[in-house]
């Protein structure tokens, strides 16, 4: 089970699944909890969208595949648009295409659908805590995906305005490695790296450690072989 602690405040969630029963499942498991609450909840994904922007919820729990306007559209719409809500998709392992195109519109991270419900209740307090979603094992799956597809941006192309250990730090965050794993392989403290990710996040315009990911990618700092 995720680990993260209790939040002093009340993490405002919108659940967007064209499945009833999905949300029904975690409405009534959030409504169990103190530090979560439900603000609404949509079918489709511009029912999402309308719904954030009059909600403003902290947390967007969004399917993927849905009818007319899909989850990858409207994660699209939410993160660029006048809100500050954060969208985790919801998805299945099988689904790596959907995954991709669903960061790379803006989501923080990614859920499965039959992840135990506590998970997903932690999941949601670590995003709206700022911090990575995606557990290391999983960014080395995605990675193994990013490795087939060409980059965005040209392999190898510099990346102005980091230091060549932020540099270092950056490449062990794409490849998957935790802070802890991070610090054992440069000989520097947990609290370091994580200035290190902090001060990466920054300069790069990162919404967090998922997209530190894509950028190690992009900058042809991660290939197939590491």
């Amino acid at each position: 089970m995720l680990k993260t602690e209790a939040s002093p405040t009340t993490v405002r969630v919108l659940l967007v699944d064209d499945q009833p029963l999905v949300r029904a499942a975690l409405r009534m498991v959030i409504a169990d909890v103190p530090d979560l609450d439900v603000v609404g909840e949509a079918g489709t994904g511009t029912e999402a969208v309308e719904l954030t922007e009059r909600t403003r919820p902290d947390i967007v729990v969004m399917d993927i595949r849905m009818p007319g306007m899909d989850g990858i559209a409207a994660t699209r719409q939410i993160t660029s648009g006048p809100t500050d809500a954060r969208v985790i998709v919801l998805t299945t392992f099988d689904d790596d295409d959907y995954v991709y195109g669903a960061l790379r519109a803006g989501a923080s991270g990614f859920l499965v659908k039959d992840m135990a419900l506590e998970d997903i209740l932690a999941a949601i307090r670590v995003v709206a805590a700022g911090d990575a979603l995606i557990a290391p094992s999983v960014t080395r799956r995605l990675i193994e995906a990013f490795a087939e597809r060409p980059p965005a941006t040209p392999p190898g192309r510099p990346l102005d305005g980091i230091t060549d250990r932020e540099r270092e730090v950056l490449t062990l965050v794409g490849r998957g490695l935790s802070n802890h794993e991070i610090a054992g392989d440069l000989y520097i403290s947990v609290a370091t790296v994580k200035t290190y990710v902090t001060r990466l996040l920054t300069k790069l315009n990162a919404r967090d450690r998922v997209h530190l990911v894509i950028t190690a990618y992009d900058a042809g700092l991660v290939s197939p072989h590491h």
